[in-house]
C-alpha cells in the first residue's frame, strides 16, 4: 500500500488531504513544519510527499533537493497558495513531480496523486541494479547522486545528451562515463573543442577533405565525425560553433550522414552525440546566435552539473582522491590534513570548480613537498584570506552584534561605544585568525593584513594575542 507524507503549516488541509488519501485506500502521515517533514523523510518509507512552499520555518523548494535524496526517494508534489510561475518553473528543474495550486478540488488532487503512484510502480517493476564505471566523478552528495541517476539513464540509450555547468565542474568526465558505461564503450570517443577549431577549417576538421580540396590540402583526411563512427562524438562548448557550420552538422544529426570537402559522395557515420557547454544556449537562441533546430535537437536529454559551491558536501571527498591521486603522481607519501585545511577549503566559493580546487591541492603539495601534513599556509593565498574574511564576517556577526541585539535596553550603551566594541571584538577576531592562518609568520601575516610591522605588533599587545597561532 502506498504512504503519503503531507508537510503543510495548516492542521486543517493536512486533516482534509489525509482523509482524501485515505479514502482513495492509501496511507497518510501529515506534520506541520518542514523540519519534521525532513524528518520523517529520513527515516520513514514514503512514495509520494505533498509539499508546502510558505512553511513557518522556511521554504519548501530549499528542502526539496534533501526531500528526493531520501532513502525511500520520494516523489514530489509541490502545492501553495501563492501560484507564481518562476517558481513552478525551479520546482520542475530541482525534480519535483508536478506543482499544483490551492484551493483544489478532489479530482485535482487525485490526478497527479495517481499517475505518480503509477510510475512508481512501473519504474519499481522495470528498475535493474546499475553499477556504473565512475572513473575520475567523485561525490556523494543528493545533488551528484542525482546526476549519476541522469548519466545512468543517458548511458543505456543513444540519445542525443547536452550537459550544461560553469567551468571545471566534469563536464568532460560525465560525457566519458556516458561512453564508457554505453554499448558504444570499445569504440572510439573523439573529443572536438568546438572554441579551439579554426574558423576556416572547421569543416574539414569536422568533414574531412578530399586532396587538392584547397590549399595545402595534399592528401585525403578523415575528419572527426568519421573518426567517431560507432562509438561517440562528443563536442565541448558547442556554443562556439559558427552558426554556418551549424547548419550544416543539423543535417548531420537528422540523417547521420555528411560530404568531405571537396568529395562528390556523402560518406555515413554511425556515432552517438554528447555535447557541453558552460553558455545559456536557450538565450544565445534569442539573440539569434545559435539554431533554434539545433538546440531542440541536443536538448533530447539534459544533465545539469552544479557548481562545486552549491555541493560542499563533495569538497572533504574531493580533497581526499585527488590528493592521493597527486601524491602518488609526484611519488611522495601521502599527506594528512590539519583540521583548519580542510576549513578553509569549506570556506571558498570556488568560481573555478573542482578544477580550480585540484590546482589549489597541487599548489599545497608543492609547497609541502617534504612535510607530512597540509596546512592553511600551503594554500595559495586569495583561499586563505576567503577563509579568513568568511571567518570574521560569522563571528562578529554572532558574537558582537547578536550579543548587544539581545541586551535589556537599559544596558545598551550609546551607539558610539557600541560601535568601538564592535569594532574591537571584530578586529581581535581577524587578528586571531590572520595569526592561527599563517601559523605566527609575521612577514605572512603582514602581507595578508596590509598592516606595517610594527602596527602589527603593537595590536597583538592590545588584544593580548600570542604569535603561536
Amino acid at each position: 500500500m502506498a504512504n503519503i507524507l503531507i508537510i503543510d503549516d495548516d492542521k486543517t488541509i493536512c486533516d482534509v488531504l489525509s482523509d482524501m488519501v485515505k479514502h482513495l485506500g492509501f496511507d497518510a502521515t501529515s506534520v506541520l513544519t518542514l523540519e519534521d517533514g525532513v524528518k520523517e523523510t529520513s527515516t520513514g518509507t514514503f512514495d509520494v510527499v505533498f509539499l508546502d512552499v510558505r512553511m513557518p520555518d522556511g521554504s519548501g523548494l530549499d528542502a526539496l533537493p534533501e526531500i528526493l535524496a531520501a532513502p525511500s526517494a520520494p516523489e514530489v508534489i509541490i502545492m501553495t497558495g501563492f501560484g507564481d510561475p518562476d517558481g513552478a518553473e525551479l520546482a520542475i528543474k530541482s525534480g519535483a513531480w508536478d506543482y499544483i495550486e490551492k484551493p483544489f478540488s478532489m479530482e485535482k488532487f487525485k490526478l497527479p496523486l495517481i499517475r505518480v503512484l503509477e510510475y512508481r510502480k512501473a519504474k519499481k517493476a522495470g528498475k535493474v541494479p546499475v553499477s556504473l564505471d565512475l572513473a575520475g566523478i567523485v561525490g556523494s552528495s543528493p545533488q551528484i547522486k542525482a546526476c549519476f541517476d541522469l548519466l545512468a539513464e543517458a548511458a543505456h540509450s543513444d540519445v542525443n545528451v547536452l550537459i550544461t555547468g560553469e567551468t571545471g565542474t566534469g563536464k568532460e568526465l560525465f560525457a566519458r562515463a556516458i561512453h564508457n558505461n554505453s554499448h558504444r564503450a570499445d569504440k572510439s570517443f573523439v573529443v572536438v573543442d568546438c572554441a579551439a577549431l579554426p574558423v576556416t577549417l572547421v569543416e574539414s576538421v569536422l568533414f574531412g577533405h578530399e586532396k587538392g580540396a584547397f590549399t595545402g590540402a595534399d592528401k585525403a583526411q578523415e575528419g572527426l565525425i568519421k573518426q567517431a563512427d560507432g562509438g561517440t562524438l562528443f563536442l565541448d562548448e558547442v556554443g562556439e560553433l559558427p552558426m554556418s557550420v551549424q547548419k550544416a552538422f543539423l543535417r548531420v544529426l537528422q540523417e547521420r550522414c555528411f560530404r568531405p570537402v571537396g568529395a562528390r559522395r556523402e560518406i555515413k557515420s554511425n556515432f552517438r552525440l554528447v555535447v557541453a557547454t558552460h553558455r545559456d544556449l536557450r538565450q544565445m537562441m534569442q539573440s539569434g546566435q545559435f539554431r533554434k533546430d539545433l538546440l531542440f535537437r541536443l536538448e533530447s536529454f539534459t544533465i545539469r552539473l552544479l557548481p562545486l559551491r552549491e555541493r560542499t558536501i563533495d569538497i572533504k571527498e574531493l580533497v581526499l582522491y585527488y590528493t592521493a591521486k597527486l601524491c602518488e603522481s609526484y611519488e611522495i607519501e601521502t599527506k594528512s590534513f590539519s583540521p583548519g585545511f580542510l576549513d578553509t577549503l569549506a570556506a571558498y566559493d570556488w568560481p573555478g570548480n573542482v578544477r580550480e580546487l585540484v590546482n589549489a591541492l597541487e599548489t599545497a603539495l608543492v609547497k609541502a613537498r617534504y612535510e607530512p601534513t597540509l596546512f592553511p599556509k600551503h594554500l595559495p593565498v586569495r583561499i586563505r584570506i576567503k577563509a579568513v574574511q568568511t571567518s570574521v564576517s560569522k563571528e562578529s556577526t554572532g558574537k558582537s552584534v547578536l550579543k548587544g541585539s539581545l541586551e535589556p535596553i537599559s544596558a545598551l550603551a550609546p551607539l558610539r561605544d557600541f560601535r568601538m566594541a564592535a569594532a574591537a571584538e571584530a578586529e581581535k577576531e581577524y587578528l586571531k585568525n590572520v595569526v592561527c592562518h599563517t601559523r605566527g609568520n609575521i612577514k605572512d601575516a603582514c602581507r595578508i593584513s596590509g598592516l606595517g610591522r610594527a602596527r602589527f605588533y603593537e595590536l597583538l599587545k592590545k588584544y593580548n594575542i600570542s604569535r603561536v597561532g
